[in-house]
């Protein structure tokens, strides 16, 4: 029987291996035949179809009686629904002494439960529906978010309400958070990436500006349950929130579902719209370096103060940007790929909403070319004042912002998010479709005359983060001053530990 079972095999085992060796003979005679027959194109050759006109999904705009504002986009595709609220609120309104307190009650009002669920029981409902509830206060904004399938909607989203509005806030799940803040603090100089980051925005900033102030152990300690009780109810209020629903859902229902669980929440008529902080360059130029006698190679950043998206000229930048950066750019092309100095390297004029941000350009390097990267970023900067683009370099710079349009796009939770970004900080409906069409206008011209009016060469600050006996020729060799940067944590560990 065996004897018979194993012939069988080899028969069967060795048909296929004819019939393989037939349809692996049919393939490269296929391919070798169509390779003589259709020869190679270039990239550049390749034609494409236009892209199709991009429109905005239907949606719904209403608002409350107590001010909170709604947005409704159905999407029938999946049986699921999500939402997120934003709160005008964010950590650049926290005092100077207790940094890391919208941080801390972004994670609190979640993981801290509601006056009706412990955080156990919330966790369990949510994990039995493989739904999500959460919520955060980032530097600018504050957010709660909600993942539910359709069938669960109801049951979501009330716990979704409950947090919003009556969140515990549980002193145990508080004295976690801040053991974990401490553990993060005691982490920061680990990767010379974020110290550059962090370091620079200090730079630009200054060391005490709310852009750029870092969370210490003092400030956290100075944290209890009382202000973020106080932080909370200073600008959680239907009144200063926007709230939009994306998903498959039933519109009529949807409108009553939040009608019962937000209407009867009151307004705070005496909220008011918050003052900005104020922002100035902290620096304008020098050489700063922070001595990580570890590394093989230099992080290093260069930059000044940049602007906001509804600067009229923020196209222009854009295509700047396009024109500098990526493969084809000229950094790219010059400083990495016929220098060979380094992998990456980038340089982008980076506006934000509502206050300036920055124009940053950078990358890693060897440690022993760490003079001459730097040099040759600055050279491909002043190049972008005094040598206008050319064609080519513009219609690439234009295609590639306008053909990656579409990504702004690729489903309704994204379109939503963007609609509701710009209602939060005032910019149009619109403002994304006015930017395509100044994009598709911009000229080579519009280029040279943003690059020497936004770009500052004389006021570039210069940071590097590497190892200071490896660095060959020296940093002196950029400036006859520089400053270097202590980034030792204040505190001892048994600070932390408390």
């Amino acid at each position: 029987m065996k004897g018979k079972k194993l012939k069988f095999s080899l028969k069967f085992s060795k048909s296929w291996r004819f019939i393989s060796a037939l349809v692996i003979a049919f393939l490269l005679t296929f391919n070798f035949s169509w390779v003589a027959t259709a020869a190679a194109k270039h990239y550049s050759d390749l034609q494409f179809t236009p892209l199709s006109e991009i429109k905005l999904p239907k949606y719904e705009r209403f608002v409350l009686d107590n001010g909170l504002v709604v947005y409704l986009m159905e999407d029938h595709e999946l049986p699921l629904v999500s939402g997120t609220t934003l709160v005008k609120t964010g950590s650049r309104w926290e005092s100077g002494d207790k940094v890391g307190l919208a941080d801390v009650v972004g994670s609190l009002m979640r993981t801290g439960g509601t006056l009706k669920h412990s955080p156990d029981q919330l966790n369990e409902i949510l994990e039995q529906r493989a739904a999500s509830v959460e919520t955060d206060i980032s530097e600018a904004a504050g957010s709660a978010s909600f993942d539910s399938l359709t069938e669960d909607l109801e049951t979501v989203f009330g716990l979704f309400a409950e947090v919003l509005r009556e969140p515990a806030f549980a002193q145990e799940k508080l004295d976690l958070i801040k053991t974990q803040v401490k553990g993060s603090i005691a982490r920061r100089n680990d990767d010379p990436d974020d110290i550059a980051s962090r370091e620079f925005r200090k730079l630009i900033y200054g060391q005490e500006s709310p852009y750029s102030r870092t969370v210490e152990y003092a400030t956290l300690d100075q944290i209890n349950r009382e202000d973020v009780v106080k932080f909370y109810q200073q600008y959680y209020y239907p009144n200063n929130m926007i709230l939009g629903i994306v998903g498959d859902f039933n519109p009529k229902q949807m409108r009553s579902l939040i009608q019962a669980k937000f209407g009867d929440w009151k307004p705070n008529p005496n909220i008011s719209k918050t003052q900005l902080p104020q922002v100035s360059s902290a620096n304008l130029g020098g050489v700063f370096f922070v001595n990580q006698p570890q590394l093989t190679q230099s992080n290093i950043l260069i930059g000044h103060l940049g602007g906001t998206f509804d600067n009229p000229d923020y196209a222009a930048l854009s295509v700047m940007n396009g024109v500098l950066n990526g493969f084809g750019g000229r950094l790219f092309n010059e400083v990495r790929s016929r220098q060979g100095l380094a992998y990456s390297v980038y340089g982008v004029w980076s506006p934000r909403f509502d206050y300036p941000g920055m124009f940053i350009a950078g990358g890693q390097t060897r440690s022993d070319a760490t003079v001459q990267f730097v040099k040759a970023l600055k050279t491909e900067i002043n190049r972008m004042q005094n040598q206008r683009v050319t064609a080519k370099e513009l219609n690439y710079a234009k295609e590639s912002t306008l053909n990656s349009f579409v990504f702004n796009f690729q489903d309704p939770s994204q379109t939503l998010s963007r609609l509701m970004r710009y209602e939060y900080y005032g910019y149009p409906a619109d403002f994304l479709f006015r930017y395509q069409k100044a994009v598709t206008a911009t000229t080579t011209a519009d280029v040279q005359r943003v690059a020497r009016k936004y770009l500052k060469p004389e006021n570039l600050v210069t940071l590097v983060v590497g190892n200071e006996t490896a660095i060959k020729p020296p940093l002196t060799q950029l400036a006859a001053t520089v400053t270097p940067i202590d980034v030792t944590i204040p505190g001892s560990q048994t600070q932390a530990q408390k």
